[in-house]
């Protein structure tokens, strides 16, 4: 398996910290840099203050907002930000309605850079 050639700061949002510091460390140990938040409010926060982010994955299901609607917010700050869905749902609940590129949960180490390279080589 190759890394993304160029090395990304991705920033990843899971309220989950088992699933937040793996995803971290599986991207780390790809050649990225990787910060991990539990909120869409702490993501919107460091896009805000114009900290480097390549990208953000983001989960689907969090307490205050979703990874749709964190989303949506992150393009406002940061139009062409490749961002990507991690979700376990087959069709997002509640109507919701993404163009997001989607990673399915659970994901191993494989999936997610083939995700994330898709999503950085379109940005």
């Amino acid at each position: 398996m190759e890394a993304y050639a160029l090395a990304a700061t991705i920033l990843v949002v899971d309220d989950d910290a088992l699933i937040g510091i793996g995803t971290v460390d599986m991207l780390c140990d790809l050649g990225h840099t990787a910060r991990d938040v539990s909120s869409g409010q702490a993501a919107l926060d460091i896009l805000a203050s114009g900290e480097r982010v390549d990208a953000l994955i983001t989960d689907f299901a969090m307490p205050g907002m979703t990874g749709v609607e964190l989303a949506d917010k992150a393009r406002l700050l940061r139009p062409g930000l490749p961002i990507l869905l991690a979700t376990g749902y087959d069709e997002l609940p509640n109507g919701a309605v993404s163009d997001l590129p989607r990673l399915g949960k659970p994901f191993l180490q494989s999936e997610l850079i083939e995700k994330l390279s898709q999503v950085l080589a379109r940005a």
